[in-house]
């Protein structure tokens, strides 16, 4: 899940940056690379216990599991948003520097773009295809469910 969803938005982001004519393939390879231990690093050990929790919390009271997967999604996707975008805001400020006076705006501004993208290429595109492929190629039994709290 986090391979693909590095891999779209950092095509994403290089489009938004117009980066896609400056920068060499090694260059775009060497910033996916770099993003995605950046992201698995988050998603593993902070952004996703966090949002698991909240999900369950929130799903505590239902047994509706397309809820409970929407839910975990879309902390996931607000979590990661937050902090790969001030990943992204770093690396830019280190290759061009701000682009505005106001640090605050600027990532806003990112965290909104980045968001408004990530939430439906997770919850249409990317978390359908990894679920299919994981009921597909990873055999489960009925002690080993995926939504476990």
């Amino acid at each position: 899940m986090c391979f693909g969803m590095v891999l779209f938005m950092t095509l994403y982001n290089f489009y938004l940056n117009d980066t896609f004519g400056q920068i060499s393939f090694l260059g775009g390879i060497t910033n996916f690379l770099i993003g995605f231990i950046v992201a698995i690093i988050l998603d593993l050990y902070l952004v996703g216990p966090i949002a698991k929790k909240i999900a369950f919390k929130l799903t505590a009271n239902t047994s509706n599991v397309l809820f409970k997967i929407l839910t975990i999604s879309t902390c996931m996707v607000i979590g990661m948003a937050f902090f790969m975008s001030i990943y992204g805001l770093i690396t830019s400020y280190f290759h061009n520097g701000l682009y505005s006076n106001s640090i605050i705006k600027e990532f806003l501004s990112v965290f909104c773009r980045n968001f408004i993208v990530a939430l439906p290429l997770q919850i249409i595109i990317m978390g359908p295809i990894v679920r299919f492929l994981f009921n597909k190629f990873i055999k489960t039994s009925p002690n080993n469910l995926v939504l476990k709290n």
